[in-house]
């Protein structure tokens, strides 16, 4: 009888675990390189050969073995380097995890002080207490360094003032591939942590970084939704900078928060873009907010 309970409770933890993990799309990317996709938590790249597995991004602290689990599909190979592409907990969740597991963490200067401290994102209402030191990255750098890594020249740009005040774009030159972490939101306005020294203007430089390195056929992953191409990056460019135009010649002309929103400088984009996290209201208001900071 306790044999017969011991099987219904390993086939029911099974069971669980299997519909956890399904939430997951792997796709192969190009060459060596894949990405975790889900709609919990930001996506993951995965790099796999003879050096180990590398991911970039690492998601949300309760889905620790989902992400293993789904690296290992790939390749059994043990996590040996991470990047944090900035410190949010949707992509920096699971770095004491790795980090006990002998994972080398990388990151931007500013990504390890403020896991090193706590933190507390208002959009969010979310608390992010310091990190123990298991899970700090153990390699920073203040403006770009180059990783040589399963044969690929990865190369870590900084774009300061962005999403936040430590993003970090991935650029596997030969591979011609980029991540852009959470500078980019594929098929919805982007949230800019503008407490944490994000910004507009700073959005739009980063987005420029990217398409100064991008050719006609270099794949781009987002930190969220779908992979893109170029032309996609030059649209998301566009809306970025038109919807800024709109909301700075409104501010110049004197027009308050709420007279802006009245006039919905987002609406060529809110069809296609105006139903994810951020509403076309709120992605007003933090723009608005942080060009008369």
């Amino acid at each position: 009888m306790k044999l017969f309970i011991a099987f219904l409770l390993y086939f029911s933890l099974s069971l669980f675990v299997y519909a956890s993990a399904a939430d997951i799309k792997t796709i192969h990317v190009k060459d060596n390189l894949y990405v975790l996709i889900s709609p919990h938590g930001g996506n993951v790249t995965v790099s796999v050969g003879e050096d180990g597995t590398f991911l970039i991004d690492d998601q949300l602290a309760d889905r620790s073995e989902i992400i293993q689990a789904a690296a290992k599909e790939i390749n059994k190979q043990d996590i040996k380097f991470i990047l944090n592409t900035h410190y949010h907990f949707d992509h920096s969740g699971n770095n004491e995890f790795f980090g006990e597991k002998n994972a080398i963490i990388v990151a931007h200067d500013n990504v390890r002080q403020r896991l090193s401290t706590r933190q507390f994102i208002t959009y969010f209402k979310r608390e992010m207490l310091p990190m123990a030191k298991v899970g700090l990255p153990t390699v920073t750098f203040a403006d770009n360094m180059t990783l040589h890594y399963n044969n690929d020249d990865i190369r870590f740009i900084h774009t300061p003032a962005a999403h936040t005040d430590g993003d970090v774009v991935a650029h596997f030159t030969q591979s011609n591939v980029i991540v852009g972490g959470d500078l980019l939101f594929n098929g919805f306005y982007p949230f800019i942590d503008t407490e944490h020294g994000g910004s507009i203007k700073g959005l739009i430089a980063g987005v420029d970084v990217m398409l100064n390195i991008a050719q006609a056929d270099t794949i781009i992953i987002p930190g969220h939704g779908g992979i893109m191409n170029k032309i996609e990056l030059q649209a998301y460019r566009y809306m970025l900078a038109t919807i800024t135009a709109k909301i700075e010649a409104l501010i110049n002309a004197g027009k308050t928060l709420e007279q802006v929103i009245s006039e919905q400088p987002t609406a060529e984009f809110d069809e296609k873009l105006g139903g994810g996290l951020i509403s076309p209201d709120t992605f007003v208001s933090v723009i608005y907010n942080n060009l008369t900071m």
